[in-house]
């Protein structure tokens, strides 16, 4: 039989884990071609998210959990659970049940046939406003035209990836990550299946408006040097009229003798060329920023525990891994 890994990175979930559990179990019923690991991430919760998924553990033999040492964030969260993951498959989703445990089975159809990657594309944006929906549109409709591979749109973390897949995305290690573009840079065949995305069934969504805008960001920086190339039009377009300007200033004088108007036009642009110096040198330290992370070589996570084992770290060149288990 092949296995599934539910992979749900979790943080703050305590009032939805248990509903979430008895809705996947009540999926797995009606799935007699697989067996199945669920695997939380607790991505330093606050709450008492840990102690619930625990209370759980010991009533499901099929529930894994790895507590991380602090809170990473989902795209570390996500990274670490793949890790650990041991199916040959592993669907990611979220905890708050607005990804529906019940397309599970049609997932796991197509992968029977052959796809690598069966993703749910959302078909409507349930419970975000007007101003949220149009900014997300909006923006994958901007990444989709610069950059060089196909973004998948309205499409997000809820899918399900061949073992191939997961090992391919395990390789990259950047700190910086959109897991968003990596699952479409490392292709395979792709099935995307349509659903509407449920409201949260408890809590509040972790997800501000300005944590949006920093995912964003990192999409923009991660899979396209666009922004670098605007600011080298842009120069050489200022730079072109710049010197247009002077050269008609010039003329003008020397022809028709007209006085060069003073401080006004000249505080004017300076002021001008300078905001577009620092708002340039900003996309540049974005950039270098990413770059300066990268260099640093950290550990993507640390784990305190893992199914109640307690971490233990030890030098990659030993060949042991972070619970302190030596690799194959």
């Amino acid at each position: 039989m092949s296995k599934i890994t539910i992979l749900i990175p979790c943080y703050n979930e305590q009032d939805v884990l248990r509903q979430l559990w008895e809705r996947l179990n009540a999926v797995f019923v009606g799935i007699t071609s697989c067996t199945f690991e669920i695997l939380f991430v607790n991505d330093g919760s606050s709450d008492n998210t840990l102690t619930v998924i625990k209370s759980l553990a010991g009533l499901d033999s099929k529930i894994s959990y790895i507590d991380l040492s602090r809170n990473f964030g989902k795209e570390l969260a996500m990274i670490a659970g793949l890790d650990y993951a041991t199916g040959d498959a592993v669907i990611i989703m979220d905890a708050d049940l607005q990804h529906p445990p019940e397309l599970i089975p049609e997932m796991i159809q197509y992968w029977q046939q052959g796809y690598d990657d069966v993703s749910a594309k959302r078909r409507k944006r349930t419970g975000e406003n007007f101003f949220r929906r149009w900014a997300a549109n909006t923006f994958y409709s901007f990444l989709q035209k610069i950059t060089t591979i196909k973004i998948q749109e309205n499409v997000g973390d809820f899918r399900l990836l061949d073992r191939r897949c997961v090992e391919a995305i395990k390789l990259m290690r950047e700190t910086q990550r959109y897991t968003k573009g990596m699952f479409s840079w490392v292709g395979y065949a792709k099935k995307e299946i349509v659903f509407d995305s449920a409201l949260r069934a408890a809590g509040e969504t972790k997800w501000s408006f300005l944590s949006l805008v920093n995912l964003a960001i990192e999409g923009i920086t991660s899979f396209t040097t666009f922004p670098l190339r605007i600011s080298s039009i842009v120069g050489i377009l200022i730079s072109f009229f710049a010197f247009a300007y002077m050269a008609w200033i010039i003329f003008n004088t020397l022809m028709f003798g007209d006085p060069v108007q003073g401080f006004p036009t000249l505080l004017s642009v300076i002021l001008f060329l300078g905001g577009i110096q620092l708002i340039f040198l900003g996309v540049i330290g974005e950039y270098l920023a990413r770059v300066f992370n990268e260099t640093k070589r950290r550990p993507l996570y640390f784990v305190n525990e893992y199914n109640g084992k307690k971490a233990v770290y030890r030098d990659e060149i030993t060949g042991y891994r972070t619970d302190g288990v030596k690799r194959d």
